[in-house]
C-alpha cells in the first residue's frame, strides 16, 4: 500500500464548522481531497440562565455527565470562570474526545467507556449500576437522546438536564457537492450523527438525494448506519469510532477494487 492510499479521492466531511480540521488534515495526509460541507451548526444555548442558576447548586450533585465535546466547551469555560469544580462531584462522559476536552479544563479521573463510545456503553459500566438516591446533572444539547436519563432514573437516580448548546441546520449551498456528483468525482461521504445525516438529505435536494444514496457512506456508529439504511443508502460502511475509525475504514475500503463506487 502506498503512503497515500486515498490519493485523488474526494471525500465529504460533514462535521460542524470549526470541528472538521482534524479529520480533514488526516484525509490530506492520506492523499484525499476533503470536501467540507457542515451539516450541523453548534450555537450557544438561547437562554444562559439555566447554566447560571446551576452554579450555586453544583455541590448538591453526585455525578455530572457531559454527553459530547460540545457540551464540555459550551458549559465548562463559563462555569469554571465563576467557581471551582466541586472536589466531590464525579464526572462521566461517553467518548474519548469528550474525555480529552474535560482534561483540557482540568477534570480528570473521568468515568468513561473504553471500547464503545455511546450512552449504552457508559450505562454498562460498574460505576453506574448502583445509583439509587444520586443527584445526576446531564450537560447536553437541546433535544438530545433520553436513554441516559431514563435509565439512570429507573435505577433510582434523580436526573436533571442542562441544555448548554443548540444544534441547527446550516444554510449551506449544495452546489459544490452537486458539481462533484455530476462529474462523477465524489467518492465517499463521512457522517458522524443521525441528525446530521437527516440534515444532509434535506440540504442537497431531491437530485442530490439520489446521488447521495449511491455514494459510499462511512459512519462510526451502528445507530447512524441504521439511519442511513432507513434513508435508502445503497452502500453503508460502519467504521471504528472517531476520526481514526473513519480514516481506517476509508483506507480499508479503497484498498480494494471499488472503482464502481466512483
Amino acid at each position: 500500500m502506498t503512503d497515500q492510499p486515498l490519493a485523488g479521492r474526494h471525500i465529504v466531511v460533514t462535521r460542524p464548522a470549526g470541528q472538521a480540521s482534524h479529520l480533514a488534515e488526516g484525509l490530506v495526509t492520506l492523499g484525499a481531497h476533503p470536501v467540507l460541507f457542515p451539516v450541523l451548526s453548534i450555537q450557544p444555548a438561547a437562554d444562559p440562565a439555566p447554566l447560571r442558576n446551576v452554579l450555586p447548586r453544583l455541590d448538591s450533585f453526585d455525578l455530572a455527565v457531559f454527553v459530547s465535546p460540545n457540551a464540555v466547551e459550551h458549559a465548562l469555560p463559563d462555569l469554571l470562570s465563576q467557581r471551582a469544580w466541586p472536589a466531590a462531584l464525579r464526572v462521566a462522559t461517553v467518548g474519548l474526545s469528550s474525555e480529552q476536552a474535560l482534561a483540557r479544563h482540568g477534570l480528570r479521573n473521568v468515568i468513561a467507556p473504553r471500547h464503545r463510545f455511546d450512552s449504552e456503553a457508559l450505562l454498562a459500566l460498574p460505576e453506574l449500576q448502583e445509583v439509587a438516591g444520586w443527584q445526576v446533572l446531564v450537560f447536553r444539547g437541546d433535544g438530545g437522546r433520553e436513554l441516559l436519563g431514563e435509565t439512570l432514573t429507573r435505577r433510582g437516580a434523580r436526573v436533571e438536564y442542562l441544555s448548554c448548546y443548540r444544534r441547527t441546520r446550516p444554510a449551506s449551498d449544495p452546489a459544490p457537492l452537486l458539481k462533484h456528483w455530476e462529474a462523477g468525482t465524489l467518492d465517499a461521504v463521512t457522517i458522524t450523527s443521525s441528525e446530521g445525516l437527516r440534515n444532509l438529505h434535506a440540504m442537497v435536494g431531491k437530485l442530490g438525494e439520489a446521488w447521495l444514496r449511491r455514494t459510499p457512506t462511512f459512519v462510526p456508529h451502528a445507530r447512524i448506519a441504521e439511519q442511513a439504511v432507513a434513508l435508502g443508502h445503497h452502500r453503508v460502511v460502519p467504521t471504528g469510532p472517531g476520526d481514526a475509525g473513519l480514516l481506517g475504514g476509508l483506507v480499508q475500503y479503497f484498498a480494494h477494487d471499488h472503482e464502481s463506487a466512483r
